[in-house]
């Protein structure tokens, strides 16, 4: 099994990757089909509007989520990547004005947000929770194209033709392409053993097939860089974050108030936990305001790995350049696993596919730079998830606020504390990480609708919006 450590670690902008990122990515993908000739288009016919639906987990939590000014945004021709988090309040409200879009290399289209973007609640799609429709339609209101696209999660887009394709159990052709390929952590640590390899020596060389090692190296540096000033400007910003909430950023004071009691040099022996806690608060809070973050692996649960890598580099003075990078390859490893075998998005499998896969990822990154074996690594990640498992996303109002910021500062705690019981033993242990995952994977399938990003159940419903 080959997934990038770049699809597990996406730049992008908050406050959500499947209800943000990917809704942004599919309406710009929708463009490049309405621009394309894989479609049979009448003779002389021309797009003249576009309208989309979200249905859904999508249509329940999607304002509050930004997933409408996201698909706007994707209409306009902005990606994820690029967009500037600044410029996009004013983006979104030119076209809201004009009701008319105007993508780079297209024609203006007709889009009036009020009328042709619908959170339809009532009609679900089939293949995901989170489900879109794209419709183009020319001068007459003639329906010319129709493209049906699912957020999966970690900002992945999927048509239907692909989504079917991946429930398929046929074998994975990408395998071969790769001197690696494990598609669970069994055979993971059976490659491990084989080859003489830590998982992150493993993970490197089958990135390296794909390419040079100092592109990989840069990349690796970039997703660091990105995380690194993601929780400088948490920690620089102050005042209440949108969405009506009314909810404060909290993680400024916190780390004023922390800075000053280390001056003291009084003992503390929550020290770490601290410094865990307001590290991941403050990437997640910038997340919550729309600024630019790292799926790790998804925006809901960007800040446990950032949080976990800065702990390191705080803490451990071995910590250098190379460990980040050993740091971040293992994590994708664990995180590829999970992926593959369950699910990291809350609205298929609830918060333990989100903060628990990131508490995971980021002990098993952490054990393998404290000198971790293979199997005290799969401990780790195994420890982290298995106290993750059931885990509901009832996010109030809609909004990736409450509980999810605090919760991301949680399953820090939780990873830094189950890398250090792994690394203390020998690696064995009774619950293997597939067993884990598969569990999750079981657990969401049973899990409530409710209880998964629709905000219909849970802290969702039992707190008084203020």
């Amino acid at each position: 099994m080959f997934l990038s450590v770049f699809d597990l670690f996406k730049i992008g902008i908050g406050p959500s990757s499947s209800h943000t990122m990917g809704p942004m990515t599919a309406a710009r993908r929708f463009l490049d089909e309405i621009a394309g000739n894989d479609w049979p288009r009448p003779a002389g016919a021309k797009v003249d509007r576009i309208f989309v639906s979200l249905h859904g987990s999508l249509a329940y939590t999607g304002v509050g989520h930004g997933t409408d000014r996201a698909v706007i945004l994707g209409l306009a021709g902005e990606t994820p990547q690029t967009v500037d988090p600044d410029k996009a309040d004013g983006i979104v409200a030119g076209i809201a004005a004009a009701k008319r879009i105007s993508p780079s290399g297209h024609p203006d289209y007709r889009f009036d947000p009020a009328k042709d973007l619908l959170l339809d609640k009532k009609t679900p799609l089939l293949g995901h929770a989170n489900g879109m429709a794209f419709s183009a339609y020319d001068a007459d209101d003639r329906l010319l194209l129709k493209r049906i696209y699912y957020s999966i999660g970690g900002g992945f887009v999927v048509s239907e033709e692909e989504l079917q394709r991946l429930k398929s159990k046929g074998p994975d052709k990408s395998s071969t392409r790769v001197p690696h390929p494990f598609r669970n952590a069994a055979e993971m640590l059976a490659m491990a053993k084989k080859s003489g390899l830590s998982i992150a020596e493993m993970k490197r060389a089958n990135e390296e097939v794909h390419m040079a090692r100092e592109k990989l190296d840069e990349g690796l540096d970039a997703i660091w860089g990105a995380m690194l000033g993601c929780i400088e400007r948490g920690l620089s910003q102050d005042g209440i974050m949108p969405g009506g909430l009314k909810v404060k950023r909290r993680a400024r004071a916190l780390h004023d108030k922390l800075n000053e009691d280390w001056r003291t040099n009084r003992p503390n022996p929550l020290l770490a936990n601290d410094w865990l806690s307001i590290y991941a608060m403050a990437v997640n809070e910038e997340n919550a305001a729309g600024g630019r973050v790292v799926t790790a692996p998804t925006n809901g649960a960007a800040g446990t790995l950032p949080a976990v890598l800065r702990y390191w580099l705080h803490f451990h003075p071995e910590a250098d350049q190379e460990s980040i990078r050993d740091f971040l390859l293992t994590a994708a490893a664990v995180g590829g696993i999970i992926k593959t075998n369950a699910s990291i998005s809350g609205a298929e499998v609830g918060c333990q596919g989100e903060v628990g896969s990131a508490s995971a990822m980021a002990a098993a990154g952490l054990c393998a730079v404290m000198g971790g074996t293979p199997e005290q690594v799969e401990n780790a990640a195994e420890i982290a998830l298995e106290h993750h498992l059931g885990m509901t996303c009832d996010p109030v109002g809609g909004l990736v606020q409450v509980p999810c910021i605090e919760r991301n500062a949680l399953g820090a705690v939780k990873a830094v504390t189950a890398a250090s019981l792994a690394i203390k033993g020998d690696g064995t242990h009774f619950v293997p990480l597939d067993a884990a995952i598969e569990t999750m994977r079981q657990t969401g399938l049973d899990m409530s609708e409710k209880y998964k990003e629709t905000s219909l159940g849970g802290l969702a419903v039992n707190v008084v919006e203020c």
